[in-house]
């Protein structure tokens, strides 16, 4: 929003010219000049950031359109966006009598530009001041008369705020907060084109395939974006784009499925609404016809997703008898129970009474690339361009060349996409007034011809916004069929390739056929390629802005990397190799969530080692494992280097060549034999040496002890003899 000046000019042959009219209500016009603002459209100086921002949104009308001749008010809303409040004001409102001539006018009004013509009031009013962090509206009645001179048209509106502040009276922190805002009025007949509006119903998981349980579990909550976006569509007659992404990721998960997300697709299928099918992952088809592809992207399998223990298994199937074919009741031979059914590809990406052949590329498709849908379809396609990539007729069926197209207006689109994605009340009714105006024009272009108008991608919208959104412009009843069954009318095809889609379809296919052979390392290469088609076609998804695209490509490049370093051989450090012969352990990284079957192939850089020269292992999902290699010295020492490469089972080279040094000291062998037979018989001769001495010692004891005790014998007295001879 930007400041103006007021502008005063041709206030008195207004008023002179009303006064003719009516003299009453020449006096209320003039009561109210007397209490417009002097200041209301003065610049100020911008407010301190810290501060915040107070913003002034002004309407008129329902959702800026009032019928000829027909009593309308006007609201003004002050947003009090800083920590302070907003004081008393007092609001202007004003309309310029100059309708704006074209969609460019009407851009450049809004997008703050001046235009021609003068303005003049329609009310003013006091205001309340405004808590912060709050809002607070002011409605202004205009009479009639006051539109009554106007004829149908689109008519610049703008108010204006004055004498509000914000901080305390007196003091230095008082911030004045004279603000304005711009938006547009239209003047209708009361006459409306018959218009359809298409939505696109999308949601981009966080892993760039399917939406795991938990984010469908969290957006189709009573709160979440999927239900936002069917709340917002229900009661209304708009067109859905649905992508099948999502109702596979939902019917992938079977049983298992979260209730709320089940409970959501049960309400898609019932809706009334028309519905086609988008490309799987919202995937550009224009990118794809630029680069020459026989045919539109697909997944390879969804079968990898499924785990059948999630689906009920088939019933066991009777199975007639042996009896004669005569037998009045053949006794049935029951056959084992089969397993589950597992629903196939098609099955899971369904979309109930889609409208088939409907595609709805991002813009820039040529005439070239509508021969290739065409090829796509068998002759059968339906292609949304925006009006910025034809010239011709403006009705929103037409033929280009052969090829059937359906044209949404560029300017409508614009604006209801931005309403849509606003959640603020107050700032959206400046979206809605933009897009009755382009509405408006485009109508007043082709008196009669139907519209059609598809909003951008959002994954974010609010249900409310939504359906102000579609509410504005949708007509009930005017839907796909409906538009289908129109005369077609001839346009041009003017838009033009774009060199850097079709280069990216081409690198993102590449590095898939890299891939391809990566993955022969696994029991089922799918695991790993039906993820990566899924990434590369939401790479190329029509809601990827295009300022991001060259981002987003760059960062698939990176992640492909990634995945291939995933199985490696992790660097090692010299090994020491101190036999002739042993079985040398190499190291061998998997990263990836499923486990791989790899070829360890090994050969040495010089003939002094013989060596194994292939061993195949598997290797555990997320995990690192060390891969024992025979290895044999042909020589007593020395450094050689091996040379390790991994391969897949099927001979694709995986990853690069790590040399490893193997230090040989194969005689240290014969050393160590030696040296620990020496060992050995010393410590045997300092045994028997121990022994030795032992017994030596212990007789020259033992004979010790012996002598001693033979000299106290003989030490002892003896008694005297008696007379007999007795003692």
């Amino acid at each position: 929003m930007t400041a103006t000046t007021p502008d005063d000019t041709g206030f008195r042959p207004r008023l002179r010219r009303l006064v003719r009219k009516t003299v009453v209500f020449a006096i209320a016009l003039g009561v109210s000049g007397m209490l417009a603002p002097t200041g209301a459209f003065a610049a100020t100086e911008p407010p301190n950031d810290n501060e915040g921002k107070v913003e002034l949104y002004v309407s008129a009308g329902a959702r800026g359109t009032v019928t000829l001749g027909a009593a309308t008010s006007a609201v003004v809303t002050v947003q009090n966006e800083t920590d302070a409040e907003v004081s008393p004001g007092r609001v202007l409102v004003e309309l310029n009598r100059t309708p704006l001539a074209d969609d460019a006018a009407i851009t450049s009004w809004l997008d703050g530009d001046e235009v021609e013509g003068t303005f003049a009031a329609l009310g003013t009013e006091s205001t309340e001041s405004v808590d912060a962090g709050a809002s607070g509206t002011t409605t202004i009645s205009v009479p009639p008369e006051l539109l009554a001179d106007l004829a149908p048209g689109v008519y610049p509106l703008r108010a204006g705020l004055s004498g509000a502040t914000t901080g305390a009276v007196g003091s230095d922190d008082v911030v004045s907060r004279n603000v304005s805002a711009t938006s547009v009025l239209v003047v209708s007949a009361g006459e409306s084109a018959q218009v359809a509006v298409v939505v696109p119903i999308t949601a981009t998981p966080a892993n760039g395939t399917l939406l795991t349980s938990e984010e469908l579990a969290s957006l189709t909550a009573e709160d979440g974006a999927l239900t936002a976006q069917l709340d917002g569509v229900t009661g209304t007659a708009a067109i859905l784009g649905i992508d099948p992404a999502i109702v596979a990721a939902i019917r992938v998960l079977g049983t298992s499925a979260p209730s709320e997300a089940k409970d959501w697709l049960e309400r898609l299928d019932e809706l009334p609404n028309e519905r086609f099918a988008l490309q799987f992952g919202d995937a550009d088809a224009t990118a794809q016809a630029q680069a020459q592809l026989p045919a539109l992207l697909q997944p390879t399998t969804l079968s990898t997703f499924l785990t059948p223990s999630n689906f009920p298994s088939t019933p066991a199937t009777p199975t007639p008898g042996t009896e004669p074919a005569d037998s009045p009741s053949p006794t049935p031979t029951p056959s084992p129970t089969s397993g589950p059914a597992l629903p196939d590809d098609e099955a899971l990406s369904e979309i109930a009474g889609a409208t088939p052949g409907v595609l709805w590329p991002r813009g820039g498709a040529s005439q070239a690339d509508l021969a290739m849908f065409a090829g796509y379809f068998e002759g059968a396609a339906t292609t949304i361009l925006p009006s910025s990539d034809t010239a011709g007729a403006a009705s929103a069926h037409a033929l280009a060349g052969d090829a059937e197209v359906l044209v949404s207006d560029d300017e409508a689109a614009g604006a209801l996409s931005l309403a849509a994605g606003e959640s603020d009340s107050s700032a959206r009714q400046r979206h809605l007034a933009a897009a009755s105006a382009h509405l408006f024009l485009a109508a007043q272009r082709a008196p009669g011809a139907p519209l059609l108008v598809g909003l951008e991608r959002d994954e974010t919208r609010t249900a409310s916004a939504l359906r102000d959104a579609i509410s504005t412009a949708d007509t009930p009843g005017f839907s796909l069929s409906a538009l289908q069954g129109l005369p077609t009318a001839p346009v041009t095809v003017t838009g033009a390739a774009d060199p850097a889609y079709a280069a990216a379809v081409g690198t993102l296919l590449g590095d898939e056929q890299t891939l391809g052979q990566f993955a022969t390392i696994l029991s089922d290469p799918q695991l790993l390629l039906s993820l990566e088609r899924i990434r590369i076609m939401r790479t190329l998804a029509v809601g990827v802005p295009t300022d991001s695209f060259a981002k987003a490509v760059a960062q698939h490049q990176r992640n492909t990397q990634e995945t291939l370093g995933a199985v490696s051989i992790p660097p090692s450090s010299t090994i020491q190799l101190l036999t002739a012969a042993a079985d040398l352990p190499f190291g061998v990284r998997n990263d990836l969530p499923w486990p791989v079957t790899i070829q360890l192939s090994v050969a040495p850089t010089d003939p002094r080692l013989e060596v194994k020269p292939v061993v195949e292992q598997t290797v555990q999902a997320n995990t690192s494992m060390r891969i024992k290699v025979p290895v044999e010295a042909r020589v007593g020492s020395g450094e050689v280097g091996l040379r390790l490469k991994l391969s897949s089972p099927t001979g694709v080279p995986i990853g690069g060549t790590e040399v490893v040094r193997v230090a040989v000291r194969a005689e240290w062998e014969g050393i160590g034999i030696g040296v620990f037979g020496g060992m050995i018989v010393l410590l045997i001769a300092l045994g028997v040496v121990r022994t030795v001495r032992r017994r030596r010692r212990e007789a020259i004891e033992s004979q010790s002890a012996l002598a001693e005790e033979e000299e106290a014998v003989l030490s002892r007295p003896f008694p005297p003899e008696s007379k007999d001879g007795r003692e």
